[in-house]
C-alpha cells in the first residue's frame, strides 16, 4: 500500500472514530451476510429504531445465555439433601495376601 493510501485509510478510520464507530471483523455464514450488514447498518444509526433493535437483540441474547449452578440446584433437590451421612471409613491394615 502506498503512503497516500495508508494516509487515506488512517484519515477514514479517524473520521469513523469521531462518529463513535469502530471497525471490526466477524465470522458468519455466507447466507447471513446481507442480514448482518443490514443489522450493523441499522445499529450504527442513532435513533429510536436502533435503540429498539439493540434492546430486542440484547433481550434475545440474554435469554440464550447458559444458566450456571445447575449441578448445585440438582444436589439441593436430591432426596438425600439435608440427611446426615456418615462418610468416614474404618481404617484397617487390610488382609494378608500370599504371593
Amino acid at each position: 500500500m502506498s503512503d497516500s493510501q495508508k494516509r487515506a485509510v488512517r484519515n477514514y478510520r479517524a473520521r469513523l472514530g469521531e462518529r463513535g464507530l469502530v471497525r471490526f471483523e466477524v465470522l458468519g455464514l455466507e447466507a447471513d451476510r446481507e442480514l448482518i450488514r443490514t443489522l450493523v447498518r441499522q445499529l450504527a444509526e442513532e435513533g429510536a429504531a436502533s435503540l429498539r433493535l439493540r434492546e430486542a437483540l440484547h433481550d434475545a441474547m440474554a435469554a440464550t445465555k447458559p444458566r450456571t449452578g445447575g449441578i448445585l440446584a440438582a444436589l439441593r433437590r436430591s432426596p438425600l439433601a439435608g440427611v446426615e451421612l456418615n462418610l468416614k471409613r474404618t481404617r484397617s491394615k487390610g488382609r494378608a495376601v500370599d504371593l
